[in-house]
């Protein structure tokens, strides 16, 4: 383990201990101890409660969140390029970034129903803006002198995107995708406590109309360790590799 891990988990570990030591000083049911909260989570699991919610949440994770990110990274690298589309399009991206997420989220109901494709439609919309300003800013930052040698050198479209322009890009695309991974999860589970009937957010809204505190924070560190993993194994090897050629 190397100093900056070691550091995390001390970090985490004195986090718990604080709560622990606090909820048993107060002893209040709004604060369950630790113990108790990790208790609520192993029979969470055990149950298939648990596993069968969280899946449902991250599959609408992962199709709205490839969702945007195809579709941001498209809009920002044509908007970068191409100075009229920016001019015409900029008010589009100012107006949807300024939408608070609610609003949009009644509206794709009221308009589509309460269906997944609802679901996954309101947060879309809702990224999508994030991701294409974005990706744009890191458009309009390229190097100029790159793009032209590599013109000149007659390399065709696909090659300049390879080799010139994603690297480039990259950093500004992992900055959309963390950002992105953070706020579609909220969002989500928004979209799931208003118009689904399961989900993480459905089973938070549950666990709120019965005050249990404790289900709702084993809910939660459920998802944040979730969160926690797609964050080392997917998005920390990935920046990794693709950062090689530097």
């Amino acid at each position: 383990m190397n100093v900056s891990r070691l550091y995390a988990t001390l970090s985490v570990i004195t986090l718990l201990l604080i709560w622990q030591f606090i909820a048993t000083l107060l002893k209040i049911p709004e604060l369950p101890p630790a113990t108790t909260v990790f208790l609520q989570l192993k029979d969470a699991i055990g149950n298939g409660q648990l596993p069968y919610h969280l899946g449902m949440t991250l599959l609408r994770l992962i199709i709205s969140f490839s969702l945007s990110m195809l579709i941001g990274i498209i809009i920002g690298i044509a908007l970068g390029r191409h100075q009229v589309l920016d001019q015409l399009f900029d008010q589009w991206l100012l107006i949807l970034l300024n939408i608070p997420a609610l609003v949009t989220i009644i509206l794709c109901y009221l308009w589509f129903g309460l269906t997944e494709v609802a679901a996954i439609l309101a947060v879309v919309i809702n990224k999508v803006p994030n991701v294409a300003v974005t990706i744009r800013e890191g458009t309009r930052a390229l190097d100029k002198n790159l793009l032209e040698m590599a013109q000149s050198y007659r390399f065709s479209h696909w090659k300049i995107y390879r080799f010139v322009i994603w690297p480039q890009l990259f950093p500004y695309l992992m900055a959309a995708a963390r950002s992105g991974l953070a706020l579609i999860w909220k969002i989500i589970l928004v979209v799931e406590l208003l118009g689904c009937s399961n989900g993480m957010g459905y089973q938070l809204h549950l666990f709120f109309q019965l005050f249990d505190v404790t289900s709702i924070l084993a809910y939660t560190i459920a998802f944040i360790v979730v969160i926690q993993l797609i964050e080392l194994l997917i998005l920390k090897p990935l920046e990794v590799r693709a950062n090689r050629w530097r």
